[in-house]
C-alpha cells in the first residue's frame, strides 16, 4: 500500500485534481455554449417569429389599406352616378320650365290674339250695323222715291262667293223707265265695301268704290251711281 507521502502518489492526485478540474471547466464551458446557442437560437426563434407576426400585421394592413381604397374609389364612382344623375336631372328641370314659359306665352298671345280678334268682330258688327243702317236709308231714299230694287243673291262662282246685294235702279231712261240697271256690291273679310260687277259697266265706278271705302258714306255713293248710269243712257 502506497504511503500519501510517496511524492508519485502526491503527483498522481494533483494530476487526478486538475483533470477533474479541467473536466468541470469543460463542462461548464459546454453547459455555457449550449446555453449560449440555447439563447441565441431563442432569441433567433423570437425575432424571426417577431419578424412573422409583423409581416402578417403588415400584410392585413395592406389588405385593410387595398379595401379603404377600394371602397374609397366605390364611393367615388356612386358619388360621380349621383351628381350625373341629379345634373340630369336638373336639366331636364331646366327644360320644363323653359317648356312651362313657353307654353305660358303661349296662352297669353293666344288670349291677346283673341281679344284682338274679339274687338275686330266686335268692330265689325257695330261696321256692319252702320251699313245696315245706312242701306235702310238709302232703300228709303232710293226706292220709294227713285225706284231702286234692292235684291239679295248668293254667288257661289269661284271669283265670288257668299252674300251679295244687288241694286236695280230704273226710271233712268227717258225712252224706258221699266229699264234696269244694276249693280252688285259685297262685303270684303275687313268690312270694307266691294263692287263686283255694275250692268251697264261704267267707267268712273273705280274712283266711286275708292270713295266710298274712304266715306263709308253708301247713300252718297248710290246718288253718284245713279247721277252717272243716267248720264250714261241719255248722253
Amino acid at each position: 500500500m502506497m504511503s500519501i507521502t510517496d511524492p508519485s502518489m502526491s503527483d498522481r492526485f494533483t494530476s487526478s485534481l486538475e483533470e477533474i478540474h479541467n473536466n468541470h471547466l469543460k463542462s461548464y464551458a459546454e453547459i455555457i455554449d449550449t446555453i449560449s446557442e440555447l439563447s441565441h437560437n431563442q432569441f433567433v426563434k423570437s425575432a424571426v417569429d417577431t419578424c412573422l407576426k409583423k409581416g402578417k400585421d403588415d400584410k392585413k394592413l395592406f389588405e385593410t389599406i387595398q379595401e379603404f381604397k377600394t371602397d374609397l374609389e366605390r364611393k367615388k364612382m356612386a358619388l360621380k352616378e349621383k351628381q350625373r344623375a341629379i345634373s340630369e336631372v336638373t336639366s331636364e328641370i331646366q327644360e320644363k320650365e323653359m317648356q312651362k314659359e313657353h307654353i305660358i306665352l303661349k296662352i297669353q298671345r293666344h288670349k291677346e290674339d283673341q281679344m284682338k280678334r274679339k274687338d275686330l268682330i266686335e268692330s265689325q258688327n257695330r261696321a256692319n250695323k252702320d251699313r245696315l243702317r245706312n242701306l235702310q236709308k238709302a232703300r228709303l231714299v232710293f226706292q220709294d222715291h227713285l225706284g231702286l230694287e234692292i235684291r239679295t243673291i248668293i254667288n257661289k262662282t269661284q271669283m265670288v262667293k257668299g252674300e251679295k246685294l244687288q241694286f236695280i235702279f230704273r226710271n233712268i231712261s227717258l225712252s224706258d223707265q221699266d229699264s234696269a240697271y244694276v249693280i252688285t256690291m259685297g262685303l270684303k273679310e275687313n268690312g270694307s265695301y266691294q263692287i263686283v260687277s255694275s250692268d251697264p259697266a261704267l267707267e268712273c265706278l273705280p274712283i266711286l268704290e275708292s270713295r266710298l271705302q274712304e266715306t263709308n258714306n253708301l247713300p252718297a255713293f248710290l246718288a253718284n251711281v245713279r247721277k252717272e248710269f243716267i248720264s250714261k243712257a241719255r248722253s
